[in-house]
Formats: C-alpha cells, structure tokens, sequence
C-alpha cells in the first residue's frame, strides 16, 4: 500500500493520498489550505490517478483545496452532511472571520459532485476499503477513515486516519462552533480505545502515532479509558 502523506498551507494541515501501489487510482484525504500544488506533485511522481477525495471535517484548513482538485480530475467529494455548510460558508464554522487576505487565496464552494458520509459506512475506493466512522467533538460532522489490517498482508498494519480527534499527545479543539467536548470523549472511546495498539494514526496535523502509543502517553486518551473524560488543562489542544 502507498501513503503519500505532506504538510499544506498556513496551518499545516496534513493531506494523504492513498492507493493500493504507485501507478494505481487514490483517493485524496483533505486537500486544505494550498494543498492542490502538493497534491499534483504526489500524482505525477507515483503516477496515480484520483477518483474520489475524501474529507474528515469541514473545516477550511481541510477543505480549502477541495473544489481546484476534484476539478482537476473530475472526481466527487465525500463529506459528512453536518458539515457539508462549511465548504461554502467556512467563516460560520469557526464563528470569525479568517482574514481577508487569506480568504483572497481560498476557492469557497462545493465542486460539481458531493457525495454524503454515513456512520459505519463502508467505502470501497481505488481497490481499497475504508470504514467510516462518525466522530463528532471538533465538529458535529467529523469522521476518521479506518483501513483493516487485513489489505496488503499481514505485515501492513491498521491505520485510522483520525482528522482532528486524535493528534500525537493531544486531540483535536472543542471550543468552536459545533465543538463539544462531551461528545469528543465519547467518540475517543467509541472510535479510538477498541483498536489494536498497532493501529497506525495519521491525523490532521503533526506527526504520526499508533493507538498503543497514545493509550499509553496521551493524557485525554488516558482518562478516556479510565472512565472519565479529561480536563481542559490536560494538555494543550492542537487543530483549527
């Protein structure tokens, strides 16, 4: 399996593009903030060819690409629908306004195909399957995209490609509109705590992790599984 993973734009949004081996179809997660140049570079050095893209959350850091690269290709987009308003209004979503000079750089708008994302879906792409898993907490409609141990052998381990609910030693902000810190404790035990710890995370921001490192180390994911949610002050949040 290929993962071509880079950090995009101003606020370092992890993008992936993920295909069975290089010269085969991907699917594109989270083109954000000037990820499209990032994202042409990737296809023409693996020579892949794009059929879908596929978004954790709405929020522009993850979107921001979105309707430059499904145009490029003429492929849909997959969003979960409680945040399907965030692509054409993303000021809403963070409840300020993220500059006007920033805005100048950003295409705001849904491409041409939109497709819906449903929890426990199972989602056949480029020869590869991922599980949807609804997620909410940072958003009302996030998601993680997980990939079973199974494809490619024994030797390839689980991955979750987590957005914004599980970063290396944090998760991901509740204190946006649509944030609730409630629900993203119950989506860390739902979500997070029944993977194998040689689950392999690739979040939204930051370094990759495995579920074991982060059931051992993370303070929030500590305190999830102990059986009572962690305190704001645990350590500082990471994401948007």
């Amino acid at each position: 399996m290929l993962i071509a993973g880079f950090p995009a734009g101003a606020w370092g949004t992890n993008c992936y593009l993920v295909a069975p081996a290089a010269g085969e179809e991907c699917v594109i997660i989270d083109p954000g903030h000037q990820a499209t140049q990032g994202v042409e570079d990737a296809v023409r050095k693996h020579r892949l060819k794009p059929v879908a893209v596929i978004l954790t959350h709405g929020h522009i850091d993850h979107v921001a690409s979105v309707v430059p690269v499904c145009g490029a290709h003429d492929v849909p987009a997959w969003i979960h629908p409680a945040d399907r308003y965030m692509m054409s209004d993303p000021e809403k979503a963070l409840g300020r306004s993220i500059g006007m000079p920033l805005m100048g750089e950003l295409t705001v708008g849904e491409p041409d195909d939109v497709q819906e994302l449903t929890d426990g879906a199972r989602m056949s792409l480029a020869g590869l399957e991922f599980t949807v898993a609804h997620a909410p907490g940072h958003t009302k409609g996030s998601v993680a995209f997980a990939m079973p141990e199974a494809f490619g052998g024994a030797d390839v381990p689980p991955v979750l490609f987590s957005g914004d609910l599980l970063f290396a030693g944090s998760i991901g902000r509740t204190d946006m509109p649509g944030g609730d810190h409630a629900e993203m404790i119950e989506s860390l035990g739902r979500v997070c705590l029944p993977l194998d710890d040689s689950t392999v995370v690739l979040s939204g921001h930051g370094p990759q992790t495995t579920i074991g490192r982060e059931r051992a180390t993370n303070p929030y994911l500590r305190e999830v599984a102990a059986g009572h949610g962690s305190g704001p002050d645990a350590a500082p949040r990471r994401g948007m």
